[in-house]
């Protein structure tokens, strides 16, 4: 990326810093592009502070204005909403309020003026009920209220802002900034308490590292891409693999992890099921593959569902070793990938 793309969207907003893709796009651009990245929180999230991060919330269009006036985006990467499933459920207006109302009001804002907008969306817009491998023609069905007010935050951009870039992620992988919102972090955090963990073997999702999905928002925003786009990893893994990774890439004790098929967790929050989606738009509008396998090490692909039982030729996994394979993709840099027995 040379000099004349990255003015191309400075100075950058950030929104929606609290979620995992959110604070570490945030993270990124803030450390590449001192004094021209803003992320924002909402108000109450009072322990998420530090420089070049304001509080606003995303359903105050006033608040909103003062912001671009302030410092006149070029662009914005939108990672606004509440993915808290269960609190969706029992509370649609919240999920309506800060999903679709705080969308609305950015784009108030936004309409009319020459920002670009990369805005993110989810891969449970989809049941997961007709096989996984969806791609951008598959009609929607959520089954979730977090599912249904993101297919309403897409439908609200396309029709008042369609030059914007809609990428469909699933989860990200990395750290999050109170150590238990992302997925690693919640699994891990069970483990390290010596708390079991139940996931299940049915929920099927295709997650990135977050440092790729980093380079793509980068790579997307210096190009000016629109249109609608699934991002998700080349790989398809449970949500019970991903639990087997974790626990035996930390080297925590195997009993602790539990397994079910959703149905049998109860209906609330209900479960999508194999939602993996296919990202082969994506890479032929880039011409290059920027989204790579989670894990990085094929040898920590499991094998069956007692894998992360074992632990050959004396391996031993460490907290150090899952932050080194796990949140940062040792393919990037001078990392190398270190295998498992």
């Amino acid at each position: 990326m040379n000099t004349a793309d990255e003015r191309k969207f400075l100075p950058l907003l950030v929104t929606g810093i609290a979620g995992v893709a959110g604070y570490n796009a945030f993270r990124y651009f803030h450390d590449k592009y001192p004094g021209q990245v803003i992320g924002s929180r909402r108000r109450d999230n009072w322990p998420l502070s530090g420089p070049g991060i304001v509080a606003c919330d995303g359903d105050d269009r006033d608040e909103l204005q003062r912001l671009f006036d302030r410092f006149q985006f070029a662009a914005v990467l939108n990672g606004e909403g509440s993915c808290k499933l269960k609190s969706c459920e029992l509370d649609p207006a919240m999920a309506r309020r800060v999903n679709v109302h705080s969308l609305n009001s950015l784009l108030d804002v936004m309409v009319g003026t020459a920002t670009q907008l990369v805005h993110l969306s989810i891969d449970l817009v989809f049941s997961g009920t007709r096989g996984g491998s969806h791609t951008e023609t598959d009609f929607t069905d959520p089954v979730t209220v977090y599912g249904k007010t993101m297919v309403e935050g897409e439908q609200l951009v396309l029709r008042r802002f369609p030059q914007a870039c809609i990428l469909r992620i699933s989860l990200p992988m990395g750290i999050s900034f109170n150590g238990h919102a992302g997925a690693i972090d919640w699994i891990q955090s069970r483990f390290k308490q010596s708390k079991p963990a139940t996931l299940y073997w049915d929920e099927i999702r295709t997650p990135a590292y977050t440092d790729c999905l980093n380079r793509l928002f980068a790579v997307v925003l210096a190009r000016g891409l629109s249109g609608l786009y699934h991002a998700g990893g080349p790989r398809s893994l449970s949500l019970f693999q991903i639990a087997q990774i974790v626990n035996r890439v930390g080297g925590y004790d195997p009993r602790l992890l539990m397994g079910c098929f959703r149905h049998e967790a109860g209906p609330m929050p209900p479960r999508a099921g194999d939602v993996s989606i296919r990202s082969d738009r994506l890479l032929a509008a880039l011409g290059e593959p920027i989204l790579t396998s989670w894990p990085a090490a094929d040898t920590f692909i499991p094998g069956h569902r007692e894998w992360h039982f074992d632990r050959p030729n004396g391996e031993g996994g460490s907290p150090q070793l899952l932050a080194d394979l796990l949140y940062n993709n040792p393919l990037l840099g001078n990392s190398a990938v270190r295998t498992a027995g």
